[in-house]
């Protein structure tokens, strides 16, 4: 499987360090791992979470304008875009059609493509317009997963709670991967 990440500069970088670092592990299921940064993405990160340990992770990142990246086009194959966390920007600019950075236009490609957009918005609380770009967009055929973490698997730490996002997030995009399953032990 060859799958996207694009992050934006809205709150929630522990949910990217997360899935970053669940992309790692799940290499044998992985043929291809991109990343593209919004401007912001990394700024926040560095507030929020204290560090550069975005460095570490040794995926192929394209710039934010390399309207030249496999991801640009439908031809790449790509199988899924994960956009997280997706700010209300990025999200609205989907919406409405506007590709103006490899973020929006890779959202384009799997839209078109009928392949897998997986959007984690982190707002709140959501204003008319958030939801009707939301609503624009799941008709349109992506998936708007929230990043509301869950409090089934009785997380103990800030990661493990994003991780109940995360996990959630890696089975929407198309990934198998062990994990809390209601009714079941924690796995």
């Amino acid at each position: 499987m060859k799958i996207a990440v694009a992050i934006t500069g809205a709150s929630g970088s522990i949910y990217a360090k997360v899935l970053l670092q669940k992309l790692q592990q799940l290499d044998q299921q992985l043929t291809e791992v991109g990343l593209v940064w919004s401007d912001n993405a990394r700024t926040v990160w560095e507030h929020e979470i204290g560090d550069k340990t975005y460095e570490q992770f040794a995926f192929r990142v394209w710039e934010k304008n390399d309207f030249m990246a496999p991801i640009a086009s439908g031809s790449a194959g790509y199988d899924a875009l994960v956009i997280c966390p997706c700010s209300m920007g990025t999200l609205g600019r989907i919406a409405g059609g506007i590709s103006n950075d490899l973020v929006t236009r890779a959202a384009d490609v799997m839209l078109k493509e009928r392949r897998k957009l997986v959007c984690v918005v982190r707002e709140t609380p959501y204003n008319l317009i958030h939801l009707r770009n939301m609503t624009a967009v799941t008709e349109a055929g992506g998936i708007i997963c929230p990043a509301t973490p869950s409090f089934y698997s009785r997380p103990k730490d800030m990661e493990e709670m994003a991780a109940t996002v995360v996990d959630r997030v890696l089975q929407l995009a198309g990934l198998d991967i062990k994990t809390y399953r209601w009714g079941t032990d924690k796995s």
